[in-house]
């Protein structure tokens, strides 16, 4: 070893400021090294290498499977700045080709109105016929990007090497995180994911199968440690300083399903006050991929290559792409201000025609649904069923923070927003029944557990087809059932082994549990009594319902039925953490029905009628059904009450399923068979459309139901019940743009990047879907990367896209100074609105919307726009 081997190998170990023995190991090390390099910058590698982790955003599990913004970790960037840095990564930027934008400007989606309002807005030099004559034209042809050596090793000698290398990184994630698929585990899952590689590649005889026949020996010679692989492979690679971020970032999004699955583990680790390296470790794999390949097959065309790709991707971009994604800028705020009109018009003809103000009379009943876009379509139609019920919008977890356990079962799930930690554990348990009755449901609901194992080997790979050959033809009829969508092909895991009559005597309670039903590994339970008034009064207040309460007040989540849908979850309720909202509307009930929380709360100043009952629905947004609990608690003088509230929400429903016909395709149905086909298509296995989710949602609103009762938003708004004139220190509107208003950005951007780049975003074709790892994600097809977001059949409808690629509009009804205080306070909501990550608008005391223009500036919506988000 040389005297500059020596201080390249120092300047390594200082990088990641451990000790680095240089005897045996430093020789092998610098054995590998072809040529000389500068020493790196610890400081500044490890901030690089931080960064670039914190900008992949997290993949939550299919058993909670939630809306996640993909674009989380860029946040502190502008929309422009985002797109651009995207495109000099992966080589594509966050807009939509060029094509689209076209057609709806030929269709009349974008008006010359709204082009030209887009072109001031954006703050562009450009005139309209230009812009045209630019969409027509042919668009730039995309960039490289920041590639990995696999990348342009295909674009020197041919080959699948991206595809390779992503394989068997893939494989490895698949068996070291498996959270309980595989049969025999693999060894060494108790140390780091990086270490678990260099144990497992040393034996790995696949590389040598495709020519890389030094592949086993040279992995036994890496650095032991994932911050000093790092630190060789960047500068064996000649990662210019400027570019390293960038590259460490391209690097991990050329493994990007893994790495958010990696970062979801840092994620949870962080909430709980921890650390999680995985993302660290798996970025290290990706790298000494990079190195080994690149020494491998090392020749004139592939460092020729390599270093034409570094330098490219450190030029600024040329003139002719700056104007490209100035005019891809202004044709997605075209498309936005087309949108935008359409609210502000309904907003100002409800104002000039004179809001439809709440009755001072009683309502007939009061239903607070989820602020879910599926909800809005639902309390529209029963607001024309019967004008006389109030209708309320919430987020779906009611603002309890649980986590609920069911019958029998040892973990809980979290029902609170993921940007949160629950605070209570709440167990189900049977209602009335003695201990005895108690404890033998839970151990035939812990029983269940064998009855999933010999389901496990029914449909594991190895036997599906022997257990039907076996079986013959006693399991005819139900392949013959579950096929026609008769039956239920898989029992819903949370009534499976009840029967009805049991079902309908569960479910969730306040109080602690005994031990002997509680989970094994958690001895707290319930929410104590003293925190019930609080819960109560800070709930009430948040929905506005604080006077002129119902005879019957409904608080109605929202689940999904399907079948055979890997990311079933995330049909169901994202407030609830991707589980439906039936427990956390149970919980709420039980605290309000509390005659001790209600004499509390007069105290308090909300006085509650003692003839007022508080009652929890569940809506399935597949059928349009909702469902009643606990109605034999409900008092006999409300029964007339009861019974009329069923009809409504029947009629309600119908309404909503005859609404919705038409983009599920059977509104040529009879009005009597359509109600039969979503029951179908609930129990297909087949059916990959069973519903349509949050597809095409575009907005947030948060304020009185008097602004909107008038207007068909045609599901595609969030509706959150908001009057500041009773949130006397603006608690409530914190608590909205901070909370819901952020989760409502997350799945707005979550459809957004689906559209926009499915290959990276997005989780491509359902139908060849496999889940891995027991419940982590799926790959597309039997290999591949963990693919993230939406699958193309909850965005396109097989001939266009039925979700439109729109940032997320919000419109808050508050006092200006109300809503800068909550910004500066909130770095998170201040960069959403500053960096142009969603729109803000304000609905004034004289009805005029204003939109956010910059710093502290508004403008009236319709004047022309100067300022660019």
């Amino acid at each position: 070893m040389n005297m500059n081997d020596s201080a390249v190998l120092n300047g390594i170990e200082s990088a990641v400021g451990k000790e680095y023995t240089t005897h045996g190991k430093a020789e092998q090390v610098m054995q590998t090294q072809s040529r000389t390099l500068p020493a790196l910058n610890a400081a500044e590698l490890n901030r690089c290498i931080d960064a670039a982790c914190g900008r992949i955003a997290p993949l939550w599990p299919l058993k909670h499977f939630v809306a996640v913004n993909p674009f989380v970790g860029l946040s502190d960037y502008s929309f422009q700045d985002a797109s651009d840095t995207l495109a000099r990564i992966t080589g594509s930027n966050l807009y939509m080709p060029r094509d689209y934008y076209h057609e709806q400007l030929a269709t009349g989606r974008i008006s010359k109105d709204d082009l030209q309002q887009a072109i001031a807005r954006c703050g562009s030099s450009l005139d309209m016929a230009i812009v045209e004559w630019t969409l027509a034209a042919a668009a730039p042809r995309p960039r490289l990007g920041m590639a990995p050596v696999s990348a342009v090793l295909e674009q020197v000698e041919g080959g699948l090497w991206s595809s390779f290398v992503t394989e068997r990184i893939s494989l490895h994630c698949a068996a070291y995180f498996d959270l309980g698929q595989a049969i025999v585990a693999m060894p060494w899952r108790d140390q780091s994911l990086y270490t678990s590689w260099r144990k497992a590649a040393a034996i790995d005889l696949s590389p040598a199968m495709m020519g890389l026949h030094h592949f086993r020996s040279e992995v036994s010679r890496l650095p032991a440690d994932s911050r000093t692989a790092i630190a060789w492979a960047v500068a064996q690679l000649d990662i210019p300083d400027a570019g390293m971020e960038r590259y460490l970032h391209a690097s991990l999004l050329s493994i990007g399903g893994w790495a958010a699955w990696a970062r979801y583990l840092r994620w949870q680790a962080e909430l709980s006050g921890g650390r999680d390296d995985s993302i660290v470790d798996l970025l290290a794999i990706r790298l000494m991929w990079d190195v080994l390949l690149f020494k491998e097959k090392e020749s004139v065309g592939l460092v020729a290559g390599w270093r034409e790709m570094l330098a490219a991707s450190m030029r600024p971009p040329s003139a002719k792409r700056q104007v490209a994604a100035e005019i891809d800028r202004i044709m997605l705020n075209a498309m936005e201000i087309g949108f935008q009109r359409t609210v502000i018009a309904g907003l100002n003809s409800a104002a000039r025609n004179g809001l439809r103000t709440q009755p001072t009379a009683r309502p007939a009943v009061q239903a607070a649904f989820c602020i879910d876009v599926r909800s809005e379509v639902f309390r529209r139609s029963l607001e024309t069923v019967t004008p006389s019920v109030q209708t309320i919008g919430f987020a779906g977890f009611f603002g309890i923070f649980i986590e609920h356990v069911p019958l029998g079962a040892s973990v809980g799930h979290s029902h609170v927003p993921v940007i949160f930690k629950p605070a209570y554990r709440i167990y189900e348990k049977v209602k009335d029944g003695n201990q005895q009755t108690s404890n033998e449901l839970n151990n035939r609901r812990r029983r269940i557990g064998l009855s999933k194992a010999w389901k496990g080997f029914k449909l594991s790979a190895s036997s599906c087809f022997s257990f039907v050959e076996a079986v013959g033809l006693m399991y005819a009829p139900k392949l013959l059932t579950d096929s026609f969508g008769w039956s239920r092909p898989v029992p819903d895991p949370f009534t499976y082994g009840l029967d009805q009559q049991v079902i309908d005597r569960i479910g969730p309670t306040l109080a602690e549990v005994p031990k002997a039903q509680s989970c094994p590994h958690h001895a707290d339970s319930g929410i104590p009594a003293s925190d019930w008034v609080g819960h109560a009064e800070r709930i009430l207040r948040a929905m506005s319902m604080t006077n002129n309460f119902g005879r019957l007040v409904l608080l109605a989540g929202h689940g999904s039925t399907t079948v055979n849908n890997p990311h079933a979850s995330g049909l169901d309720c994202g407030a609830c953490a991707g589980q439906t909202g039936e427990a956390s509307a149970r919980v709420v009930v039980a605290l309000l029905n509390q005659p001790a929380v209600r004499r509390d709360l007069r105290e308090r100043g909300i006085v509650i009628p003692e003839d007022t009952w508080f009652l929890a629905g569940l809506h399935d947004t597949t059928t349009d059904e909702v469902r009643l609990f606990d109605t034999d608690e409900v008092p006999k003088q409300l029964a007339p009450d009861l019974e009329q509230l069923h009809k409504w929400l029947e009629q309600a429903s119908d309404l909503t399923r005859m609404q919705r016909s038409a983009l599920l395709g059977i509104a040529s149905l009879p009005n009597h068979e359509i109600e039969t086909n979503v029951r179908q298509r609930s129990r297909d296995w087949s059916q990959v459309r069973p519903e349509w989710a949050l597809a095409n949602n575009a907005a947030f609103i948060a304020a009185p139901r008097e602004r909107t009762v008038s207007m068909n938003l045609d599901g595609r708004a969030f509706l959150h019940e908001y009057a500041w004139q009773n949130d006397s220190e603006f608690k409530i509107l914190e608590l909205i743009m901070t909370a819901p208003m952020v989760v409502a950005n997350w799945i707005n951007m979550q459809y957004y990047g689906s559209v926009v780049d499915n290959q990276r975003f997005g989780s491509g074709n359902k139908v060849l879907h496999n889940v891995t790892g027991g419940a982590i994600g799926v790959l597309e097809g039997n290999g591949g990367d963990l693919r993230v977001g939406l699958p193309m059949q909850s965005l396109h409808n097989g001939e266009r896209w039925v979700h439109e690629p729109l940032r997320l509009s919000v419109f808050i009804e508050a006092p200006q100074a109300a809503i800068e205080n909550i910004m500066a306070r909130h770095e998170l909501v201040s960069q959403l609105v500053e960096n142009g990550w969603l729109h803000l608008f304000r609905i004034d005391e004289e009805s005029v919307v204003h939109r956010r223009v910059s710093g502290t500036q508004w403008e009236q919506a319709d004047m022309p726009q100067q300022a660019a988000l």
